[in-house]
């Protein structure tokens, strides 16, 4: 089965080369644990493939296993327009190696159809404050969903697809209960399989309760959380896979529990790997 990298290769490495193609991944993490960071590392790192080979090679290697690099790279983002994307993952990365994935990677800003039902004026969000260019006329106007659906079915073909993030639609359930959001993933999952790409869904722990969180690992293939370990004077971040079709048991097979984290130029990394002994 051919997969898609996750843009870091000692895990990648590890899982026969990253996630199945036809998978939707949940990232649940902690808040600065480093589940955005991952998030941002997969998007550039894949782009960087394809925009700069040579520089790929630096910072990742060869791809592993039976690993293949998407078609493309569509970050999709609720809230940020692609000015504030690209700025806070130069927080994370790299500016060469931002520099040398900017022209495959796509930026879909829906912040128009996530906030034009809402109080927030619409000068603080849209490009043209009259509401004609993106949006057509006001009887035309398309819901999030609606959006996010269409911007999935011209584009998601054989892509990757990061999606930041599912806590948006958490927050604004007076007009998208939680019970729509679940089941718009529970759709997308089924849609993935068609489309033959990966989707990552991003959310932070601290916005859906414990029982929304299971209605979501519930509905998608793979779960990857990320969090916080205090021991001594020390704040470690780590990661672990708490579910995933066609991962889990290879790390199971390598006794793996956890991995250590830590964050350098090109991004996310693995910095240590926990095992049973």
């Amino acid at each position: 089965m051919t997969r898609m990298p996750f843009g870091v290769s000692r895990l990648d490495s590890l899982i026969g080369g990253g996630a199945p193609e036809g998978s939707v991944v949940l990232l649940v993490g902690e808040a600065g644990a480093g589940a955005r960071e991952f998030l941002y590392t997969t998007a550039v790192m894949n782009a960087l493939g394809r925009g700069d080979p040579d520089l790929f090679d630096l910072h990742y290697g060869d791809l592993h296993g039976d690993a293949a690099l998407p078609d493309g790279v569509h970050y999709i983002s609720f809230t940020m327009s692609p000015g504030d994307i690209e700025r806070e993952i130069g927080f994370t990365i790299d500016e060469e190696v931002l520099d040398g994935a900017r022209s495959e990677l796509s930026v879909a800003d829906l912040s128009t159809e996530y906030f034009q039902l809402s109080p927030v004026p619409r000068e603080w969000y849209a490009e043209d404050p009259r509401g004609l260019s993106d949006l057509g006329e006001a009887t035309e106007r398309r819901d999030v969903i609606e959006a996010f659906a269409d911007y999935l079915d011209r584009h998601a073909d054989d892509s990757l697809v990061l999606v930041d993030s599912l806590g948006d639609l958490a927050a604004n359930r007076a007009e998208l209960p939680w019970e729509d959001v679940v089941t718009v993933v529970k759709g997308l999952r089924r849609a993935v399989r068609q489309w033959g790409g990966v989707v990552l869904l991003h959310v932070g722990r601290d916005v859906i309760e414990r029982t929304s969180l299971g209605d979501l690992v519930a509905s998608v293939d793979g779960t990857i959380q990320f969090e916080w370990e205090t021991g001594g004077n020390e704040r470690v971040r780590t990661m672990y896979v708490r579910e995933f079709r066609g991962v889990l048991s290879q790390l199971e097979d390598e006794d793996i529990i956890r991995f250590e984290t830590e964050l350098h130029e090109a991004g996310f990394d693995v910095s240590n790997v926990r095992k049973i002994r």
